[in-house]
């Protein structure tokens, strides 16, 4: 989403606002999962994987340097952050809160288009519910389906450990 009235470095000026770190995460993440060849680019597991990480990988930029980022160097924190074990939809959550506080203390009424396109991916991953095997059904269980049982999951549970994969995998 691009406002009138910031520039790319979020500063005033009457220029366009192109949200440079919420674009650079989203490529990192897109190519992370392309290198990886999980899944189909135009499928919804790969927006749910593609937005888990990007999220991540945004959400993580905690000295605001995202543009300048070694992706390399990063990896490690981006694999403890998606680990099965982590809980990472609460921190997300929590990283959302503080960068909204962040952005309304630094001028109520600012548009933040990095932000706000970080907000509308968390709330498709949370929002939207995509068709996945059961990981939790009884191995050999007779269900009459072709590759298992298939339950209803949000789309970040889907992405998670597909972002992760696709970390692990670089």
């Amino acid at each position: 989403m691009l406002h009138r009235g910031q520039s790319t470095d979020g500063q005033g000026g009457g220029e366009l606002a192109v949200p440079m770190a919420w674009l650079y995460a989203e490529y990192i993440a897109d190519e992370l999962l392309r290198s990886g060849d999980l899944m189909p680019p135009t499928s919804f597991e790969f927006r749910a994987g593609r937005d888990a990480l990007a999220l991540t990988v945004f959400l993580s930029d905690t000295e605001g340097e995202l543009s300048g980022i070694r992706v390399v160097t990063q990896l490690e924190t981006w694999l403890s952050l998606t680990a099965y074990d982590q809980p990472w939809q609460d921190w997300v959550g929590e990283r959302m809160a503080e960068l909204t506080a962040e952005a309304a203390a630094a001028g109520a009424g600012v548009p933040t288009p990095d932000l706000d396109l970080a907000a509308a991916a968390w709330r498709w991953l949370e929002e939207t519910e995509l068709l996945a095997p059961d990981l939790n059904a009884v191995p050999g269980g007779a269900t009459g389906e072709e590759d298992g049982p298939k339950v209803w999951t949000p789309a970040w549970q889907l992405g998670l450990p597909l972002g992760h994969l696709a970390i692990s995998l670089f």
